[in-house]
């Protein structure tokens, strides 16, 4: 979802790579790219210019120190550009604040926001969310207007076992106000009202959103805001706060096309604090909204806290870490590897939970788009279900007459089976290797192995965490271009002598 933004800061760095001091033209030329990824994913004009005026002014000359095993090392400006992107970009978006007013008895939430932005259906993730922390919700149908309303939040109503007040005929304001009534009378403690929307600002429905607001007092007016309109979201949010003063921001459809520039824009343009990110249409697709993870995903460093989240959700413990332990020793079979799959399609897109993985941003932009389908799961699912039990619990027993099989079975063409069980075997024998190389099942766990393997990577992916130092100061970290080139040269020329030699 934020594949423009996370293009312009991508090539920012790349730019800065080899430069020893961050000078007005070399800031100015990583700038640059970054501005054109503001603009492309519909920031706001004034909120860019702010955004970069900020970055120019902490960057500009300036070199980081960090402390690596009590001995300094001077970070390179890629590192300390990237750093003040990050800072500035978990400022405007920020601070988090996922809080909600239900002190009332009952506590009252009112959702507004234009016609096809996802009023309802987030009423009805808010209502689960509700649900699980121990609360009674009521839903309010109060959108009288728009065909089917009611019979969509009757059906999620049903799906919640939560009870959906409604009254034919009755104006919205009367039935917002009896819903209270009500609501109190059952031992409902929240009541959360679904109001009308337009396709645009209609004086009509501001009216009536006034009058539900004057007459119920709703301690929590909640715009929910569709942030596939780009700009747009921001001018209408503008004027739905100046009317009625809302409370927070709950952004709808990031796991579509959205460029993300609502999300970065609409905090700093309005005041008020996104307080949900709605990520798909099952009820449990509502995640609070942390700037730092918001921030992390942008700059292309993933956001592992709110990937744990979701793992935490759809996990059962204790079998997690005995999966764990037996993809460790290699015993791992295409049972364990259904569950997985399972999980990971409960946890939402493909794309989605891939681009939660650190480093994965510029692995994703040279992958296919058909390769992130969550099509792919479904056809890889089909492969496992047409094999034999006994065929699930012992992979090594698959062969040329079975895949053929397995691919009449699954409908699939035979050289994609032979894939699919190659890269099985593949995965499985690198998570032995990682847990005898860690020592993870000997009970003697290795972090300095861990660690130089983490260090490893950054080094070869050329990228570190936002603000927090590598684990080893490599080298060739701090080098020039001029330096890393002599040291290309003498490696090249190391390896002709050698092939010489051997001739």
């Amino acid at each position: 979802m934020f594949d423009t933004l996370s293009r312009g800061f991508r090539n920012a760095r790349l730019k800065l790579q080899g430069k020893t001091e961050l000078t007005e033209d070399s800031v100015a030329e990583a700038l640059r790219d970054v501005r054109v990824s503001l603009l492309e994913a519909d920031v706001s004009l004034d909120v860019a210019k702010d955004f970069l005026s900020r970055v120019k002014e902490r960057t500009l000359g300036q070199v980081v120190t960090l402390k690596v095993k009590n001995q300094p090392f001077q970070a390179t400006p890629a590192d300390h550009f990237i750093k003040a992107c990050y800072d500035e970009l978990e400022a405007m978006m920020g601070p988090a604040d996922s809080s909600l007013d239900l002190d009332g008895k009952p506590a009252l939430i009112m959702m507004v926001g234009l016609q096809g932005s996802g009023k309802t259906t987030t009423a009805g993730k808010l209502a689960r969310r509700l649900l699980s922390e121990g609360k009674k919700p009521m839903l309010v149908a109060a959108d009288v207007y728009r065909p089917a309303a009611v019979d969509q939040l009757v059906t999620l109503g049903r799906k919640l076992s939560v009870p959906v007040f409604s009254i034919k005929g009755m104006d919205p304001v009367q039935l917002c106000a009896t819903a209270v009534t009500q609501a109190r009378n059952v031992g409902r403690d929240v009541v959360i009202f679904d109001t009308a929307g337009r396709l645009a600002l209609d004086e009509t429905l501001m009216r009536e959103l006034e009058g539900i607001k004057e007459k119920t007092q709703p301690k929590n007016i909640l715009f929910v805001c569709d942030s596939m309109i780009g700009q747009d979201a921001v001018r209408t949010a503008a004027e739905f706060d100046r009317r009625l003063a809302f409370t927070g921001f709950v952004l709808t459809k990031l796991d579509g096309d959205a460029r993300g520039g609502a999300a970065v824009s609409i905090k700093a343009v309005t005041g008020k604090p996104v307080k949900f990110l709605g990520m798909g249409e099952s009820l449990d697709k509502l995640e609070e909204f942390r700037p730092a993870g918001l921030a992390s995903r942008i700059l292309g460093f993933g956001d592992v806290v709110g990937l744990m989240s979701d793992f935490e959700k759809v996990i059962d413990k204790e079998k997690a870490e005995a999966d764990a332990e037996k993809m460790l020793r290699g015993h791992f079979t295409y049972d364990d590897f259904q569950s997985q799959l399972k999980m990971i399609k409960s946890m939402g897109s493909l794309k989605d939970v891939m681009g939660k993985l650190p480093f994965m941003d510029e692995v994703m932009s040279q992958v296919p788009a058909d390769a992130l389908d969550d099509y792919e799961l479904v056809k890889v699912e089909a492969v496992i279900q047409s094999m034999t039990t006994q065929e699930r619990r012992n992979p090594d027993m698959l062969d040329e007459s079975r895949f053929a099989r397995l691919a009449r079975g699954s409908g699939r063409p035979v050289q994609e089976v032979r894939d699919l069980h190659a890269r099985f075997n593949m995965t499985r024998a690198m998570m032995k290797e990682v847990g005898s190389m860690t020592g993870m099942l000997s009970g003697n766990l290795n972090p300095k192995a861990l660690q130089q393997r983490m260090a490893q990577y950054a080094r070869q992916s050329g990228m570190a965490l936002p603000g927090m130092p590598q684990p080893e100061a490599p080298k060739a970290l701090v080098m020039s271009a001029a330096e890393r080139e002599l040291r290309r040269k003498k490696t090249k020329d190391a390896k002709k002598a050698r092939k010489k030699n051997r001739k």
